[in-house]
C-alpha cells in the first residue's frame, strides 16, 4: 500500500472517530489509552516520594515535595503549547484545513521547545532563590533539594515538557493509544529505574540524586520515543514540525495562546497555590511540610484520571463544535464529565476511608507525619468531585477556543481564591486552615463552570442538527 493511500486511510479512520462512531466508543477509545497514561504518569510521580520514603528521612522527602512545582512548572509550558496546539489542530481539521493544522503544530513544536529552554537557564541562575521562595529554606532540605533540581529541570527538563507536548499533538488527530503508551512508558522506566539509581548504582545517602537521575533519564527516553513515532508516520500524518513563516500566520500564535493559557496558568497557579502551601506550612516544621507533601501526592491520583478524561476527549469536542455537530459535542462533554465525576467521588471516597493507610505506604516509620498527612488527605479529597466537575467544563471551553472563559475558570480554581483564603483560613483555623482553602475554591469554581456552561450552550450552540448516532 503507498504512503498516499495510508494517509488517505487514516484520515478516513480519524473522520469516523470524530464524526459517525457512537459517541461512547468514540470517548472510550479517546479517553481510556489516555486516562491509563495519567494514572501511570501520578504512579511514577510518587516513585519518588515512594523509595526517598523509605529512607525514613524526612528532609529528603521535603525536598523532593518542594521541588514538585518547580518541575510541574514544565508542565504550565506543555500545555500552553500542547492543550492551545491541540485545540486549534482539531477545529481546523473539523474545518477540512489541513495545512494550517500542520502549520500549528510546527508553531507549538518550536514554542515549546525555546520556552523550555529559557526557564531551565533560569531556574540554574536563580537556583538558590527559587527553592528558598519554594519553601526549601532550611539548610538541609535546601541541600538535597537544589540536586533535584538541577537534574530534572535544568539537566532534563527538555525530555519532559517535549514528551507531554507531542502526547497532546497526537491526540489532535486522534492518535491516543500512541499518545499514552510514550507517556506510560516513560512512567513505568522511572519506576524501574528509581530503586537502581538510588539504591544500586549510587553510594548511600544520594537517594535524592538517584531518584532525580531516574525521573529526568526516563523523560528524556519518552520523548526520543516521540520522535521517532513523529517521524516514521510524517507521510501519514497532518502534523509538521518545519520552521517556516507559516507557523505565524492566519492567527496561528493568537489562537494557540487564548486556548492553551488557560491550561498552563492553571497549571501554573496550581504550582504557586502548592508552593505556597508548602511554605505556609513549613513555618510549622519539616514534619508538616512532609505530611502535606505526601497528601498532595496521593490526592493527585483523582485529579490524573479527570485530567486524562478532559485531555483525550479534547479534540473530539473541538472537531464537532468546528464541523457544526453541536449535539455531538454536547453529548461528548456532558458524557465526560458525568464519568470524571464518578471517579473522584470513588477517589474521595476511598481517602476518607483508608487514609491513614494510604499515607503509611509512603511513610512506613509511622509517627506524628502519618497523621498530619492522613488528616490532610481527608481534606484535600473532599474537593476533587467539585474540581472534576470543573475540569471538564474548563476543557470544553479550551476546546471551543473560549479562551476568557477557560481563563477565568482556571484562575478560579487555582490562585485567585484559594491562595488569599489559605492566609485568611491559616488566621482561624491554624495548619488545617491552609488546607481547607483547597476544596473551598473547587466548589466555587465548579458553580461557576456549570453556570457559564449553561449560558454558552443557550445562546452559542445549535442543537437542532439530528444526525447523531445514539449512545451505545
Amino acid at each position: 500500500m503507498s504512503g498516499v493511500s495510508r494517509a488517505n486511510q487514516d484520515q478516513l479512520k480519524e473522520k469516523e472517530l470524530f464524526e459517525s462512531m457512537p459517541i461512547m466508543k468514540a470517548i472510550m477509545k479517546l479517553v481510556v489509552p489516555t486516562v491509563i497514561g495519567q494514572i501511570i504518569l501520578v504512579v511514577y510521580n510518587m516513585a519518588d516520594t515512594y523509595f526517598i520514603g523509605q529512607t525514613n528521612d524526612h528532609y529528603k522527602v521535603a525536598a523532593v515535595t518542594i521541588c514538585m512545582p518547580a518541575f510541574m512548572f514544565l508542565s504550565a509550558i506543555s500545555n500552553l503549547f500542547g492543550v492551545g496546539g491541540s485545540s486549534v489542530i482539531s477545529r481546523s481539521l473539523g474545518q477540512g484545513k489541513t495545512a494550517r493544522a500542520r502549520s500549528t503544530s510546527a508553531f507549538a513544536m518550536w514554542g515549546c521547545l525555546i520556552t523550555t529552554l529559557v526557564y531551565a537557564l533560569g531556574a540554574f541562575l536563580l537556583r538558590d532563590t527559587f527553592l528558598n521562595l519554594l519553601g526549601g529554606s532550611d539548610p538541609t532540605v535546601h541541600a538535597y533539594a537544589i540536586r533535584y533540581l538541577m537534574v530534572t529541570v535544568v539537566g532534563c527538563g527538555i525530555g519532559a515538557s517535549m514528551s507531554t507536548l507531542f502526547s497532546h499533538l497526537l491526540r489532535s488527530e486522534g492518535r491516543s493509544l500512541q499518545a499514552s503508551f510514550g507517556i506510560a512508558m516513560g512512567g513505568i522506566l522511572n519506576i524501574l529505574l528509581d530503586p537502581l539509581f538510588m539504591f544500586v548504582i549510587l553510594p548511600k545517602g544520594n537517594e535524592v540524586l538517584g531518584a532525580a537521575i531516574a525521573t529526568g533519564l526516563s523523560n528524556v527516553i519518552a520523548a526520543i520515543y516521540f520522535i521517532v513515532i513523529l517521524y516514521r508516520s510524517k507521510q501519514d500524518s497532518v502534523l509538521g514540525f518545519r520552521f517556516s513563516h507559516k507557523m505565524v500566520e492566519e492567527d496561528i500564535p493568537k489562537d494557540v495562546f487564548s486556548a492553551g493559557l488557560p491550561a498552563c496558568l492553571m497549571t501554573l497557579c496550581e504550582n504557586i497555590s502548592y508552593a505556597v502551601l508548602d511554605n505556609l506550612m513549613s513555618a510549622n516544621g519539616v514534619i508538616m511540610t512532609t505530611g502535606i507533601g505526601v497528601a498532595k501526592k496521593v490526592n493527585m491520583l483523582a485529579h490524573c484520571m479527570v485530567r486524562g478524561m478532559s485531555q483525550g476527549v479534547l479534540p473530539l469536542i473541538g472537531y464537532n463544535y468546528a464541523s457544526g455537530n453541536h449535539k455531538r459535542m454536547r453529548q461528548s462533554v456532558l458524557i465526560c464529565m458525568s464519568i470524571s465525576v464518578g471517579l473522584a467521588t470513588a477517589c474521595m471516597v476511598i481517602g476518607l476511608t483508608l487514609s491513614n493507610a494510604l499515607i503509611t505506604i509512603f511513610l512506613p516509620d509511622g509517627g506524628e507525619a502519618v497523621s498530619y498527612g492522613a488528616r490532610f488527605l481527608r481534606i484535600l479529597c473532599i474537593g476533587g468531585p467539585f474540581s472534576a466537575c470543573a475540569y471538564a467544563f474548563i476543557s470544553f471551553f479550551q476546546a471551543t477556543g473560549e479562551g476568557l472563559k477557560s481563563l477565568l475558570l482556571a484562575l478560579l480554581r487555582k490562585g485567585v481564591l484559594d491562595i488569599p483564603m489559605m492566609f485568611v483560613l491559616n488566621g482561624l483555623y491554624p495548619i488545617y486552615g491552609i488546607v481547607w482553602a483547597t476544596p473551598i475554591a473547587d466548589m466555587v469554581c465548579c458553580v461557576v463552570a456549570i453556570c457559564l456552561f449553561v449560558n454558552f450552550m443557550k445562546h452559542h450552540v445549535n442543537l437542532n442538527r439530528d444526525t447523531v448516532p445514539e449512545i451505545d
